[in-house]
């Protein structure tokens, strides 16, 4: 059963497709969990966007229920115009508009994003948890207890980093399923194989 139901993440199909000199990416940075309004908003007015989600699921008093929530909490990307970018702070959920200084990073990290999501992959926020942090156990179980990170399981994560707003998501693989690349091979920041 669905708790937060899941909205329309991409508009056009073909968005990264689109000119960036006639379409220019921008983010808005919206009001607390007013993406998917947003969303709403614009798709009807014709203004492409990309609202990455991710599932999590979860149970109360033995029925479980599913929520599909933003992957970067608080923003929303899209393309457009001077007329659609007026379009987007109509909806009133807009506290300001964030330009975007690299058009093109910005198009290989979202690409990159929706290409693990279309392959399946499952996404979640990624904080690096440093040992000497102090946490707070928020699910499970042990929900509740605090303590001091000694270290991190062994597992391997690819980090998808959406460079502008310094946040990344990680994807979890087996050891076989990735290889280094060659010094001459690498992508900068925007991709890396991390172990922890």
């Amino acid at each position: 059963m669905p708790l937060l139901k899941r909205g329309t993440d991409i508009f056009p199909h073909d968005l990264f497709e689109l000119s960036a000199t006639d379409f220019p990416w921008w983010v808005a940075h919206v009001r607390s969990r007013q993406e998917k309004v947003l969303a709403r908003h614009v798709a009807p007015l014709g203004v492409p966007f990309y609202l990455p989600q991710r599932e999590k699921g979860r149970s109360r008093g033995g029925r479980s229920f599913v929520s599909y929530l933003p992957l970067f909490p608080g923003y929303f990307f899209f393309r457009g115009t001077l007329s659609q970018r007026l379009a987007v702070l109509r909806s009133q959920v807009v506290v300001r508009l964030l330009e975007v200084p690299d058009q093109g990073l910005l198009t290989r990290e979202l690409q990159e994003l929706r290409t693990l999501q279309e392959a399946g992959a499952t996404l979640v926020p990624y904080t690096p948890i440093a040992p000497g942090t102090s946490v707070r156990v928020v699910e499970g179980p042990f929900s509740g207890y605090t303590g001091r990170v000694v270290r991190e399981q062994s597992r391997l994560r690819l980090i998808v980093s959406i460079s502008m707003l310094r946040q990344a998501v990680a994807v979890e693989f087996s050891r076989e399923a990735l290889s280094p690349l060659a010094p001459s091979q690498r992508f900068g920041q925007s991709r890396s194989a991390v172990g922890f």
